[in-house]
């Protein structure tokens, strides 16, 4: 199967476009396309079909066709004689020029050809003077001569009498007067229009008091009236609830006022797109979230707006605001499609970020301060929703994003499984879920709390610690529920600090009245903050003094934390062994606590490295 378009059509806007579509059969593995236009660019595109059914297309490929002549000869050829020299002009020919013009021919009486280049004029000297000379004139371009124009003389002009003055006319009179008069109105309705801009407010015009019944009254008319009328006949279109419409009519934007640029991210369900909002006295660059109305049903994009209505209530510096909603049309479709406008965010999402300082072409230096600002950042935002008794279910590192402040917002509320599917497994007829971010009892029920949020977070807080890389490596997502109820827990990276991995190990307790709450890692986290040194450029580092220990090292070479005193116990466990699905020290086996402890066993708070220069040693040690 073959087809061919011009470049730059739709494909998506129906099979009309295109100018070639034809099955061929095999051999030879050719064909020949016909009646196409002289030096026009196309796109063609092949698939092959069997009879197990046809492949899919390849990509479009551009290719344009040779050149040809010109269309139509030069127009409105002039020429005037004096004695020995004719003076030739002419205008570049009507029509399409079938190729890259390259110059005109000249041919006169002789018969004598003189190429004229790219000039429109030529001037011609004669080796007599001649009272007649016929002509005629052609374009040219690669493929050749066009057609020529038709033969043309050119006279000596009669010697001119003496002049007379011109008689009187009335015709040149009136139209004199005519333009007079268009001049002297216009005149007059710029003075009227800057006597009305002159007495107008910006929402509307106020014309001069006036006294009625003894009262001043000032009348007023408005600059522009608005209605909601079509933005609610729009909604209505769609199907909704009314309670969402209501919540909807308050962040409504002009679809107009919203210009789309390019596409910053495409997946199944849809794509972000870079954008600008126009507003009153500015342009603001946003980020646009748009959906593919043409797969996804009525029962997903009302999912869809119901949960950008939510974020219209949020107002904290780390969780992301809604700027927006709007609805465009689709003309293949019965109803418009939904568009969410959200702030910029420079730096992109988290998890990206994170990645490319290890792996980019330019890796970026992350010091421990900044990672452990970045948790910060997130357990705020996080504190701030569940005290709205506000349940994210999808929170991860690829739905955070950072701004130019390098300041984490919490994001894609419930959005993001309609644009990110990489990480989501699909069991039976359960919509897709993030299991390797999902807590322990919402694989098993599909309950979600926000403690069920806080076991995400760990993840997360692991996700920044190892600056990107996959949680359980190793391990299929149908095998996590099995795999964590048996102990196995990820474990400590290899340069985490003591207190944040506890606190990352606290959020995967079993028992979720057991995890600690959004305030209390908040807090956790702000303490290790402050405490931390300084940021070191790390061309100033010479070396670490390291314990040598025999313990051995985790999945990405952190300490085995089995067998020191530390909060890292499961409760209600039965003591268990090591799934042997990959390497049987990647990730902590949870140990039975002891009947005897009655309190929670204590962990170093962090551990501090001094770093120092050249002339001195560098140590390490820890603080309880």
């Amino acid at each position: 199967m073959l087809q061919a378009k011009h470049p730059g059509e739709s494909f998506t806007a129906g099979p009309h476009r295109l100018i070639h579509n034809q099955t061929v059969s095999m051999p030879p593995s050719s064909h020949i396309i016909q009646d196409l236009e002289p030096h026009t660019l196309y796109a063609v595109r092949v698939a092959c079909q069997s009879s197990q059914g046809p492949s899919a297309w390849s990509p479009w490929v551009e290719l344009r066709t040779k050149e040809g002549v010109p269309e139509n000869p030069p127009a409105n050829v002039t020429a005037a004689l004096n004695a020995t020299e004719v003076l030739v002009m002419w205008a570049e020919p009507p029509g399409r020029l079938n190729g890259q013009l390259q110059g005109y021919t000249v041919e006169y009486s002789t018969p004598i050809t003189l190429n004229a280049g790219l000039s429109t004029e030529l001037s011609i000297n004669l080796s007599a003077p001649l009272s007649n000379v016929s002509f005629r004139v052609c374009a040219y371009t690669g493929a050749g001569r066009g057609p020529w124009t038709s033969h043309l003389s050119a006279s000596t002009p009669l010697p001119a009498g003496p002049s007379s003055p011109p008689a009187f006319s009335w015709h040149w009179f009136y139209v004199v007067m005519a333009v007079t008069g268009a001049v002297s109105i216009a005149v007059f309705l710029a003075v009227y229009v800057a006597k009305l801009r002159r007495k107008e407010t910006r929402f509307g015009e106020a014309f001069e008091p006036m006294m009625e019944s003894g009262e001043l009254v000032v009348r007023y008319r408005a600059r522009r009236s608005y209605s909601r009328r079509t933005t609610e006949a729009t909604l209505n279109s769609l199907g909704i609830s009314d309670e969402l419409k209501q919540k909807l009519q308050d962040v409504m934007v002009d679809r107009h006022k919203l210009t789309l640029g390019k596409t910053l991210g495409e997946g199944e369900f849809g794509s972000v797109m870079e954008g600008l909002l126009t507003q009153e006295e500015s342009a603001l660059k946003v980020a646009v979230k748009t959906m593919k109305i043409a797969i996804c049903t009525r029962s997903e994009m009302e999912d869809f707006l119901r949960e950008a209505a939510c974020m219209k209530e949020f107002d904290h510096p780390n969780v992301m605001r809604l700027l927006g909603v709007c609805l465009q049309t689709v003309e293949s479709e019965g109803y418009p499609s939904p568009v969410v406008i959200l702030p910029y965010m420079k730096h992109g999402d988290l998890h990206s970020y994170l990645l490319y300082s290890r792996l980019g072409d330019c890796p970026v230096y992350l010091p421990s301060q900044m990672l452990v600002k970045f948790m910060t950042d997130i357990a705020r935002g996080m504190e701030y929703l569940s005290s709205k008794n506000f349940i994210h279910r999808d929170l991860a590192a690829r739905n955070c994003m950072l701004n130019e402040n390098m300041n984490v917002c919490v994001a894609d509320f419930g959005l993001s499984k309609k644009i990110y599917n990489g990480d989501y497994y699909r069991q039976g007829r359960i919509s897709k879920m993030p299991v390797k971010w999902i807590a322990i009892e919402s694989l098993a029920d599909r309950v979600y709390t926000t403690k069920s949020d806080v076991w995400s977070f760990g993840v997360t807080m692991w996700e920044i610690a190892t600056r990107g890389q996959t949680p359980y490596p190793g391990v299929e997502n149908s095998e996590i529920y099995d795999y964590l109820r048996q102990g196995n827990r990820l474990k400590q990276p290899p340069d985490c600090l003591d207190s944040i991995y506890s606190l990352m190990f606290s959020c995967w307790l079993l028992s979720p009245k057991d995890r600690p709450s959004f305030e209390s890692l908040r807090c956790e986290l702000e303490k290790a903050l402050e405490d931390l040194p300084d940021p070191q450029d790390p061309d100033e580092i010479l070396y670490v003094n390291m314990d040598e220990s025999s313990m051995e090292l985790g999945a990405v070479g952190g300490r085995d934390p089995t067998g020191r005193s530390s909060p890292l116990c499961l409760k209600g466990l039965d003591s268990v062994t090591t799934v042997e699905v990959h390497h049987p020290t990647r990730y902590v086996l949870c140990p039975v606590p002891s009947q005897s402890h009655s309190q929670k066993p204590r962990a170093p708070l962090f551990t501090c490295f001094t770093w120092i220069n050249s002339h001195t040693s560098s140590q390490m040690h820890s603080k309880d």
